[in-house]
């Protein structure tokens, strides 16, 4: 798992081969993250199944409570099989944008 630290989110890609190996890595990490915004990419190399994804859906709630966001970056996913406010987008300008358009939601009060 490779970490940067970005101006506004933290980026963390996958460099392992198996989801397994990344879920355990990331799992070990994620409380370090606990008031930054995160942006996971899941490497389209790792095979992960859609059911798998839902495993990131708790993490994705407390960070929302904390008033951050965390975004999934992954082109294999059907995203219409998975619950609409897990953000799953295929690219890092499309994740960057949904770290804007929530920015922008608590800053209105939504």
């Amino acid at each position: 798992m490779q970490i940067d630290k970005k101006d506004h989110y933290t980026y963390i890609s996958s460099n392992e081969t198996t989801f397994e190996e990344f879920y355990k890595a990331f799992l070990k990490k994620v409380s370090e993250f606990e008031k930054e915004h995160v942006v996971l990419h899941i490497s389209d190399n790792i095979n992960i199944a859609t059911k798998d994804f839902l495993l990131f859906l708790n993490i994705a709630e407390q960070k929302n409570n904390n008033g951050t966001s965390f975004v999934i970056i992954n082109s294999t996913v059907n995203v219409d099989e998975l619950p609409e406010h897990l953000n799953i987008v295929p690219t890092l300008i499309e994740a960057e944008d949904i770290l804007d358009m929530e920015n922008i939601e608590r800053e209105l009060g939504f």
